[in-house]
C-alpha cells in the first residue's frame, strides 16, 4: 500500500530537494475519534510543509476533529485526544528523513550498476 503525500503534486525530485534545503519538511498529524467505548487514534497522510507555511495551520482540521469527536471514549478518548492535539499544535511528527530515504531508494536502485552475474564477457580475438 502506497502512502499518499499531500503537497508534492507536480513537483520534480529536484524541486522537492530545493524546498527541503530551504527548510521544508514532511509531517504526519494525528487525529482521534471515539464511539462510546471504542477510541481510534490514527495518523493523517503525510503532508509536505514548505518553509513559508505553518504546520500548525495544516494540522487544524485534524485537531478540530479530535476535539469534537475524540474525547467521548472512556477511558482512552481524553488521553488520545490530548496527545493528538498536543502533537498537532507542535507541528506534527516530522518524518522528513524517512520520506527522503524512501523517495531516493527507487532512483538509487535504478541508477546503480547491475550486480555481476559471475560471467565474464569475452573479447573478440584479434586476427
Amino acid at each position: 500500500m502506497a502512502i499518499k503525500i499531500q503537497g508534492i503534486e507536480g513537483l520534480s525530485q529536484s524541486e522537492i530537494d530545493f524546498e527541503l534545503q530551504r527548510g521544508a519538511k514532511f509531517v504526519l498529524f494525528q487525529y482521534c475519534v471515539s464511539v462510546v467505548v471504542l477510541t481510534f487514534k490514527r495518523p493523517s497522510d503525510i503532508y509536505f510543509v514548505r518553509s513559508n507555511e505553518s504546520a500548525t495551520v495544516k494540522s487544524l482540521p485534524f485537531t478540530l476533529l479530535s476535539l469534537v469527536a475524540g474525547w467521548w471514549g472512556i477511558p482512552w478518548g481524553p488521553i488520545y485526544t490530548i496527545q493528538s492535539v498536543y502533537n498537532n499544535l507542535n507541528g506534527g511528527k516530522d518524518v522528513t528523513q524517512q520520506v527522503r530515504n524512501s523517495l531516493r531508494a527507487p532512483g538509487a536502485a535504478a541508477s546503480a550498476p547491475a550486480p555481476a552475474s559471475g560471467l565474464t564477457q569475452q573479447q573478440p580475438a584479434a586476427s
